[in-house]
Order: C-alpha cells, then structure tokens, then sequence
C-alpha cells in the first residue's frame, strides 16, 4: 500500500436525476488531505470508462467526518447520497476511522483522529450494514423516547416514515408466517393506527437491532434483556412494541417493502400515515446531524401536539427553492435558507394540536417560536428554536408562517413529493 492510496478514500454514490427519471451513479474520490472530491459518473455499458463530472474541488460540508454509508452532501445543486465503499482499502482500513471521525464535532479531534491511524500498520475493519427496523402501534406515543435510545446505540436512521399499514403490507411483510394461526392477530394489530418504519444504518445493523430488540416475548425480555426495546416498551409476546430484520436477506425484502428504490409490477410501498388536516414542521439537516429529532418530539408532545405523520427527505434544490418562495426577496437568509434545507436529510412532521384542529397553525407557530433563536431565548426561552437553534438560518424548525400556505405545505410534503 503506497502513500498516495492513504490519502484518498473511494465511494460509490447515487443522485436521483428526476427529470431523466434515473438513478446515476458515481465514483466518488475523496482526498484526505485538503478535504476535496472528484466524480466520475459509472456508465451503464459494459466497458465503457468512467466519465469526468466534477474536477478535483472543495464542496461545502464534505469532510471526513461525513464519509460515510447513507451520509448525503450537496454538489452544484444536486442531492447525492454515499451507497457503498468502492474499494478495499476504504472499506476495511478506514471503516473504524470514519465511524469514530463522525462522533466528534470539533475539527481539531478529527485531524488528531486522521493523523493517528495513518501513522499505523493496522486497525480494525468495520463493515457498515443495514437493516429495516419498525415501530409497532403500541410504541409510537413513546417514539421520541426510542429515537433517543436508537441514536444513543450507535444506529444512524437513514430513512424513516409512518406508515398506515393494509392487509396485504402486513403479508408481504410477514409472509413467513403465512398459514400460522397468529397471522390474523397481526393483521388486527398492526392495522389498528400508524407505525413508523426505518432504515438503519450501523456496524453488523442486523445482529445489533436484533440484540437492542430483545426476546419476542416482552416478559422474558424482562428477564433476559431488561435494558432490550421489547423489555422496556412492550407488553408481552404479541404487543411487544418492536420489529427487526432477522437476517440480511430478510432485511433486504423488507427495505424493499417500505423504502423501494424502483417499483416492482404493482406493488407501491405502504401509505403515508397524512391526513393532510394538520400542519407542517420541517425539523432542518442541521437539528437531525445534532441528534436533535427525538427531543424535538417531546417538546412537540409535550406543548399538546400529536404527530400525524412523519417522514426523513432529501430535498432537492429545485424543491427548497419552491418551498421558501414566499420568503424570496423579503427575508435576506432565503438563499442561505434553501442551502441548509439541501444540506441533508431533513423530517417533515404533520402536527395536529389535541384540543383544537383548527386552531393548530397559530399554536403550532407559538411553540416554534421566533425566527431569530438569541431572540427565542430572550422572550420566549421555552420554545423550539430558543432550545435547539442556533442562527437564523439553523433555527431548528421550519413552521408554516402563513395559515393560506398550511394546506399547501403539507400536501407538498405528503402528497406531491412521496
């Protein structure tokens, strides 16, 4: 291994091109040394060469801290998203650096990290997976508590929503079970309210979920697994709170299920758990890299909000831009504005407030509290942004300002974009 390969990581990434309505994909060449990328789009044809699509260059965000499988960064516009390492070296010489560089949020730590393990012969492999994992009715009043708990065990969620659940999801789902007498049980269940279905990303994801899910049974979990999902949040064998992949290849249909990058014949992936009754908040990539979302939940509950419906986007310039128009040319951040909302995966949450449906937008906006966070945190300390923003810009939440704009704003969300 020579020199010049320690300093420069390769990644396959995708863009989803939706006005060719394809899936392009990259080479991705990143060099440690000055934080830089290069891409080369792969052709389709066989033994056709790589073609140049961005020289070497600096892209805003992009540094080894962000390197990883299911991270997404922004170039000239366009969302794109790391899939897989593209060689060996990557995968197995810098997996652990990368892991541990993602952990750390001051720049001085990373470089500390980058020099340490290169000055090494050797170091352990990580080999990041995904699994599909699922809340179950009977945990989703707790999901901010057990989002807390996922990010704590080293799981990075790249793709969420809250699904309302048919028959005949529930049987592609558990199609092992088909003839079983339970069957009908989960079908009554798991048809009775929403539950939110996710993409997991970790270090061997599927034995590891399986092991935070615990026993099958929620009793024995109790005992065998007290700090376990299942022991914590569910009843007993069949409410038992939680679903996991059992095995890679499980994991894999199940992902196809609900997160499908193509559709097969006619099968469409679960609904959207939308109404479109409520309104919209948009918890930004900045809020979301923190690990904000699960006590961004509480505070949502705990101001007499329900969630309605919930969902992880990567949105895309062309769509940022739409969303904030009513801010163009009269709020000075809105360029600033749309890149943040570009900048990474972002959820949009449909709220709805207890006592009141209609009166939702105006509450809802109190509870976000003023666009300025230093401001937030003068006047009205108890609301969102005073807790979780930090400028302007990264202000943690976007609400619908405008009560002419709620419909429109959900429906663009759960509507238009699924």
């Amino acid at each position: 291994m020579n020199g010049y390969e320690y300093k420069r990581c390769s990644f396959l990434v995708e863009w989803d091109d939706e006005d060719a309505s394809l899936v392009r994909k990259f080479q991705m060449l990143y060099y440690l040394e000055d934080d830089t990328i290069e891409l080369y789009e792969l052709r389709k044809n066989k033994g056709a060469r790589p073609r140049l699509f961005l020289k070497r260059t600096r892209v805003a965000a992009v540094n080894l801290g962000s390197m990883h499988v299911g991270s997404t960064f922004n170039v000239m516009g366009r969302n794109m998203r790391i899939s897989d390492f593209a060689d060996e070296f990557t995968r197995n010489k810098l997996g652990k650096l990368l892991q541990v560089v993602d952990r750390c949020v001051d720049r001085f730590v990373e470089l500390l990290f980058i020099i340490e393990v290169l000055n090494q012969d050797d170091f352990l492999p990580l080999y990041l997976k995904r699994t599909f994992a699922m809340l179950k009715p009977d945990a989703m009043d707790r999901s901010d508590e057990i989002l807390n708990l996922i990010k704590d065990r080293g799981f990075k969620i790249v793709n969420m929503k809250t699904v309302s659940l048919d028959r005949n999801d529930i049987l592609r789902l558990y199609k092992e079970h088909e003839g079983k007498p339970f069957l009908g049980f989960l079908v009554n269940y798991l048809t009775t309210s929403p539950c939110l279905a996710m993409e997991l990303v970790a270090e061997n994801a599927v034995s590891h979920w399986m092991e935070f899910v615990g026993p099958t049974d929620s009793e024995r979990a109790r005992v065998e697994a007290p700090g376990s999902l299942r022991a914590l949040y569910g009843r007993d064998k069949g409410y038992n709170a939680v679903h996991g992949s059992k095995n890679e290849e499980d994991s894999k249909r199940e992902l196809d299920i609900f997160f499908p990058s193509t559709q097969v014949g006619n099968l469409s992936p679960p609904r959207t758990s939308a109404t479109l009754e409520g309104t919209l908040c948009i918890v930004k990539p900045h809020a979301l890299k923190e690990g904000h979302l699960g006590s961004i939940l509480q505070e949502i509950r705990k101001g007499g909000f329900r969630v309605i419906a919930m969902q992880m986007f990567y949105v895309e310039r062309v769509n940022a831009e739409e969303l904030y128009e009513v801010y163009k040319g009269v709020v000075p951040e809105y360029a600033d504005m749309v890149d943040e909302l570009t900048q990474g995966a972002c959820v949009a949450l449909e709220v709805r407030y207890d006592a009141n449906v209609g009166d939702s937008h105006s509450r809802f906006r109190e509870l976000a509290g003023p666009r300025d966070p230093d401001i937030a945190r003068h006047i009205e300390p108890s609301t969102l942004r005073a807790k979780f923003g930090k400028t302007r810009v990264e202000n943690a939440v976007h609400c619908t300002d405008i009560p002419e704009d709620v419909v429109s704003e959900v429906e663009y969300f759960f509507l238009m974009l699924q």
